[in-house]
């Protein structure tokens, strides 16, 4: 799917422009945005991703909202200077700019990526439109895969992911323009980086014919962009592969599947819908005689939240089927817990076994 064309220096101007005319009118202006949560989506099986529902929130300039109401003008403001100049400001830059905004200034980050955040509601454009990138890393990448990108001058790069040595390729912040190519069979996205290692020291892109991506924890958003437009263009399954705790099958996966609440604006461009869950499932622990530790009072509640709240969990019976034998036995598992049977007992025995059944991948 392609990210959405839109003229967003007419939308900050526009926008401003009511501000102006209300202000010179004698009322209160109103800032108009969806409100980013998982109580304001929906789940859309026909696309297969989270969808915002119609509640918005209303920033009215009133003496208690002032500052806000500045920070998000002058948040606007910095981008319609980046976009004119063809320039762009990590998320951190941006704040250290704020400090020259007087009394409108971000005291830390968090509330600089809130307003942020907003502002890019508020329009239904992507941060990266906006010429705000972000500091993190966006991935690993191993196995049978080209991509093809451009260096600093436009030449035309060919970057062969087979070549890296005991390394990998990283994925960049932006990844709209990368091309790819390949014959691989599937892609497998893994939580952790020692899984990624693991799978990478014994070869297994190599043996499989396939793709490994590591998520380094909850994916990026260039991640995430990076894997769907991988799969949109490869048109290979994509399994994903992380500890089996609330953390790692919400957080994580369904995040990377269907997309969140906080940013159901842009779940479009950023999850994963041809996804499927591979592991580690609590069936998983049984099957494999694995070695466990107990659930966390902080995983009890975001299960149980999930299967009350959760729009994903609630849609797929074979996830609540799951969280609740979860719940009954009382304990999480590590990708790392295979190593019970020897280092190589993950990529030998469950790997290929699991491969086997992906018509019973949850889904």
């Amino acid at each position: 799917m392609a990210r959405k064309k839109v003229n967003v220096l007419e939308r900050i101007h526009g926008s401003a422009q009511v501000v102006h005319d209300t202000i010179l009118k004698g009322r209160q202006p109103t800032i108009v945005m969806p409100t980013r949560s998982l109580s304001n989506v929906a789940y859309s099986t026909k696309k297969g991703h989270f969808e915002l529902k119609n509640q918005t929130k209303s920033r009215t300039l009133t003496v208690n909202t002032v500052k806000t109401f500045a920070q998000t003008l002058k948040m606007m403001s910095l981008s319609k200077e980046l976009i004119e100049a063809d320039d762009m400001a990590t998320k951190r830059e941006a704040y250290y700019i704020s400090k020259n905004w007087g009394d409108a200034m971000f005291r830390e980050q968090p509330e600089s990526d809130t307003v942020m955040d907003d502002v890019e509601a508020m329009f239904g454009v992507i941060r990266e439109q906006l010429r705000f990138v972000p500091e993190e890393k966006g991935g690993e990448v191993a196995g049978r895969l080209i991509v093809i990108d451009k260096d600093a001058q436009g030449k035309r790069l060919k970057i062969d992911c087979t070549k890296f040595g005991s390394g990998s390729y990283s994925i960049p912040i932006d990844c709209e323009h990368l091309q790819f190519q390949s014959k691989a069979k599937f892609i497998l996205a893994i939580e952790t980086a020692g899984m990624f290692q693991r799978l990478l020291k014994y070869g297994y892109w190599d043996a499989q014919n396939c793709i490994l991506i590591s998520m380094g924890g909850v994916p990026t958003r260039a991640c995430r962009r990076f894997v769907r437009r991988l799969s949109d263009t490869l048109k290979i399954p994509v399994y994903a592969f992380v500890d089996g705790d609330p953390y790692g099958y919400f957080n994580i996966y369904r995040t990377f599947k269907v997309g969140s609440g906080n940013a159901a604006h842009l779940n479009e461009f950023f999850c994963v819908p041809q996804a499927r869950f591979l592991g580690v499932t609590p069936q998983d622990i049984k099957d494999y005689d694995l070695p466990t530790h107990p659930l966390k009072e902080v995983d009890i509640k975001r299960a149980k939240d999930a299967l009350k709240n959760d729009p994903f969990v609630i849609h797929y019976k074979p996830w609540r089927d799951a969280i609740n034998l979860m719940l009954k036995m009382g304990v999480r598992v590590e990708q790392q817990a295979f190593a019970k049977h020897g280092l190589d007992h993950v990529v030998k025995v469950y790997l290929p076994q699991k491969l086997k059944k992906v018509n019973s991948f949850l889904p």
